[in-house]
């Protein structure tokens, strides 16, 4: 199969409308060639493309920063000598003379469709910024890792932040191209805005079911996002960033596993089985150990629960990674009813609410788990009408 830049880069007529024009590109590490060549190599080596400037996202152009919150600085490009603006530094959105520099912006992130993965909020940003400067903006289209299905409570009024750019739920099951689409749509956006989309994604074939396993490598697209596993446990581990529990950073299999040094994992595990094993389909949970190297218990022996999402126990269409994450929560907090569940910081610099609640959009997920009463029938009668709604409004935008 060929991705959105493989396209661009072996079809003249694809490229023709580029030339003349001052070219930008937002990228990151991920964003490369089927050949792993990096795009900004790739695009300044295209006669008919004149690349102006270049934009990175969180964690920066070169991908080089651990954790959350970590800002990256402009700089130079050392080999192909243009400016490299920071989405992710001392501002969120484009500056005004940033957006001077270029006439058509190329953007060519890798996603991992989930609403919190902050490039869906650095795509509507860019939109936006254009349509204000009249400037183009091209995606070129990648594939959602994650696949088709949808999961996950509607960020509420309110609640917007970067991590939630708009009314979606946490599994998107979009692409970046596709959410473009949508993000144009749903804000009325005026702006001049193309896909080159990808050929042969087959997102309900097995085994990749949204990336195309066998055929191109993985290059993670944040430190943290290091294999496909990752990729589809994701939409679930991610609320763990809002909790005080391990999400594995520190580890080799981040946000593929939770734990704590002062929980039992096996009792967790049992518990899950016992209140909503149907929620628990599609993979296997393995109490097992760790000790994180940095970030949260740091240095202590957790015990913990690893997410498998790998063949042959993985059932694509059976997964729910955020139900078995909120299963997680709701196990601990019915075996420990005093236990310190959640952090309370700016996450995200979202001040005056809980991090999971941004993370969620909404403190429902959180007023659940606390619940002592509320049942996972409950969670599922205020989730599923969020779902099928999302279902109907995505379906315009569905290029493949």
């Amino acid at each position: 199969m060929n991705f959105g830049l493989d396209r661009l880069l072996s079809d003249a007529a694809l490229r023709a409308p580029l030339k003349g024009r001052r070219v930008a590109l937002l990228a990151h590490p991920a964003s490369v060639t089927k050949e792993l060549t990096h795009a900004v190599d790739a695009l300044a080596a295209c006669p008919e493309i004149t690349l102006s400037a270049a934009f990175g996202p969180q964690h920066g152009m070169k991908g080089d920063l651990q954790d959350n919150m970590m800002e990256s600085p402009d700089y130079r490009d050392p080999v192909h000598g243009i400016p490299v603006f920071s989405l992710y530094g001392d501002v969120r959105r484009p500056r005004d003379e940033w957006m001077e520099t270029f006439d058509v912006i190329l953007i060519d992130l890798q996603d991992l469709g989930c609403r919190i993965y902050t490039y869906v909020t650095t795509l509507l940003y860019v939109l936006e910024a254009a349509a204000k400067h009249g400037k183009a903006v091209w995606v070129l289209d990648r594939p959602n890792p994650a696949g088709r299905p949808v999961e996950g409570l509607t960020l509420k009024p309110g609640y917007e932040s970067f991590v939630g750019a708009g009314p979606m739920p946490m599994r998107h099951g979009m692409t970046m191209g596709e959410l473009g689409l949508w993000f144009v749509d749903h804000f009325k956006l005026d702006v001049d805005y193309r896909v080159i989309e990808m050929q042969g994604w087959a997102p309900d074939q097995g085994p990749g079911f949204g990336w195309p396993l066998g055929e191109r490598s993985w290059v993670n697209p944040s430190p943290n996002a290091p294999n496909l596993s990752m990729a589809r446990a994701y939409a679930g581990t991610v609320m763990l960033e809002g909790a005080t529990l391990s999400e594995g950073r520190g580890t080799t299999r981040p946000l593929e596993l939770f734990g704590a040094p002062d929980i039992d994992a096996r009792a967790v595990i049992a518990e899950m089985q016992a209140l909503a094993p149907d929620w628990l389909a599609g993979c296997v949970l393995r109490p097992m150990w760790f000790e994180p190297t940095f970030h949260k218990h740091v240095g202590k022996l957790c015990s913990g629960v690893q997410i498998h999402v790998d063949d042959p126990a993985y059932d694509h269409a059976a997964f729910r990674p955020w139900r078995v994450q909120a299963l997680g929560f709701k196990a601990i907090r019915r075996l420990y009813p005093d236990y310190d569940l959640w952090r309370d910081f700016p996450y995200e610099y979202a001040f005056g609410k809980l991090p999971v609640d941004v993370i969620n959009g909404g403190p429902v997920l959180r007023e659940w788990v606390d619940d002592a009463g509320a049942t996972p029938a409950d969670l599922d009668a205020a989730t599923k009408p969020d779902e099928a709604a999302w279902e109907e409004a995505r379906r315009p935008f569905r290029l493949y």
